[in-house]
């Protein structure tokens, strides 16, 4: 395959951020974008609501099917895989994009936030997926894409933020399953991540702000990188934690200056250390 135009794609989140941009390319070849997200009205401090999001999608080119909705119920999950076969009759690809980060110490971690993670971030990825199966299986090329690293569970990882390093390893995890699972029915199944920070509001306001911003790159690098995984034959291309880089250079791509979010930014100003959603 070479263009996602009439597919799919059942995303949770996507209000804004990584989410955003990796639908606003599918758009450009006039996919069908269906957004179970929260943000039904403007956050005070965050851009962008799933409504605004599905009018962007429509100026890209696409469809777009906002769903309010939360990924922890599992009533809001059924009734979004109904409402998105009914209205684009079939689902073609699922991404598990909604994530909430804390990168608070285990000391410092409330419980509730712990839960959190865990319920949207790990749960979330399994429901939504889940559900999504059996139109999946009627699919002619089915992908899962969940937005989530690679399993390294080193000291450097899991010692820096015990709480979130479980929820994103356990995202991963999931994904790894059901490319297993459900290898024999064609439906791809893999993670994807960045080497990089990625230009977003939660780097702004929770991972140092403009000098992390400044050594980040646009989320347009992520939504290519995603765009290329989906166009892959699912049958041939599953069971990956793939890096957004790797992705790209294998499609010859070597040049990601233009990604950076402050031009001219050395490619060697990076933070591969911190966990980014």
């Amino acid at each position: 395959m070479t263009s996602l135009a009439g597919k799919t794609i059942l995303m949770s989140g996507g209000s804004r951020g990584i989410g955003l941009a990796i639908a606003l390319r599918a758009a450009r070849d006039g996919a069908n974008i269906a957004m179970l997200a929260k943000t039904d009205t403007p956050h005070p401090k965050l851009e962008g609501t799933v409504h605004t999001a599905a009018e962007q999608i429509r100026a890209a080119g696409g469809n777009a099917l906002p769903l309010v909705g939360d990924v922890r119920d599992d009533d809001d999950i059924t009734e979004a895989v109904i409402t998105t076969q009914g209205e684009f009759g079939g689902i073609d690809i699922v991404i598990n994009n909604a994530s909430v980060i804390d990168l608070s110490r285990s000391l410092d971690l409330s419980a509730k936030k712990y839960d959190l993670m865990q319920d949207v971030n790990v749960r979330g990825t399994f429901m939504l997926s889940r559900a999504a199966i059996p139109q999946l299986r009627n699919s002619a090329n089915p992908h899962i894409l969940s937005l989530s690293p690679p399993l390294n569970p080193t000291p450097k990882w899991l010692g820096a933020h015990t709480g979130y390093s479980l929820a994103k390893f356990g995202m991963t995890m999931v994904t790894l399953g059901l490319a297993a699972e459900f290898a024999g029915d064609g439906i791809a199944a893999n993670t994807l991540w960045p080497r990089t920070t990625i230009a977003t509001a939660a780097v702004q306001n929770l991972l140092g702000g403009d000098k992390v911003m400044a050594a980040s790159r646009t989320a347009d690098i992520y939504a290519d990188a995603a765009y290329s995984v989906l166009t892959k034959p699912a049958a041939e291309y599953t069971g990956q934690s793939l890096i957004v880089e790797d992705v790209l250079e294998a499609d010859g791509v070597t040049d990601f200056s233009g990604y950076a979010a402050v031009p001219g930014t050395p490619d060697d100003r990076l933070f591969p250390d911190i966990f980014l959603d």
